[in-house]
């Protein structure tokens, strides 16, 4: 009788798995969008390593790197080392995908975005500026009707967030240029916690007086983390 592979109990192989059960077969069935994390990643590495199933392979990733916003800052060496059998080719495969998920992410229509909450004004960001690796802030210029006037992916400020580094003359430059109605400012934190810091409160309250004085209305501060984001304007603060 010829010798079955012993495989570990708990690894459960996507052979195994009932047909409808398995990440492709429900992707294209029900869609990316209902499929899990690990799921997806499974799709893009097409197979395990030795003793380690594919969907296995996906979880340790996802766990080691602290998820998807880890891995997608780690580097080909970083993911192939962290998992032994998973080569240079798959790791570029998997960054690769994450990168253009980012670019996608901050793509939109040829006509101008129109801003009429706080959520628009975050999913219009959040694509790249959640992933940043140090504080970036950006301004929305916006005209009367809240239509978004300028470029908002390009980044005023890099580095730490405080009153003494951020000029405000600067922030609203652009925005009397082009006459504008109003501003949204936004700023991340690398650290995934969008919870506002008594730093962003004191700059919000300069922008928000300097834009009375120049009757250019600061709209709101929006704060992102990690998939996650903060009204400073919904709050109170500095407002």
């Amino acid at each position: 009788m010829q010798k079955l592979e012993q495989r570990p109990a708990y690894t459960l192989m996507i052979a195994d798995m009932a047909r409808e059960e398995r990440p492709r077969e429900r992707l294209i069935h029900y869609g990316a969008s209902a499929l899990a994390n690990r799921e997806l990643l499974a799709i893009l590495l097409r197979t395990g390593v030795q003793g380690c199933s594919v969907l296995d392979l996906s979880d340790r990733l996802l766990s080691e790197f602290g998820g998807l916003r880890g891995l997608s800052q780690a580097t080909v060496n970083e993911i192939s080392q962290t998992v032994h059998g998973l080569g240079p080719a798959k790791a570029a495969q998997v960054l690769a995908a994450l990168e253009l998920g980012q670019r996608a992410a901050t793509l939109h229509p040829d006509e101008k975005p129109q801003v009429k909450t706080p959520a628009d004004a975050a999913n219009l960001l959040m694509g790249d500026m959640a992933y940043f690796n140090q504080e970036h802030l950006r301004v929305l210029i916006l005209d009367t009707k809240n239509v978004v006037q300028n470029q908002w992916r390009h980044s005023l400020y890099k580095g730490s967030l405080n009153s003494s580094v951020v000029r405000v003359a600067e922030v609203f430059r652009e925005a009397i240029r082009c006459n504008a109605a109003a501003i949204i400012v936004a700023h991340n934190h690398p650290s995934g916690d969008p919870t506002p810091s008594p730093e962003d409160i004191r700059v919000t309250r300069d922008i928000r007086q300097a834009g009375e004085l120049l009757d250019i209305q600061l709209l709101d501060h929006i704060v992102i983390g990690a998939q996650r984001w903060v009204s400073m304007k919904e709050r109170g603060l500095g407002f």
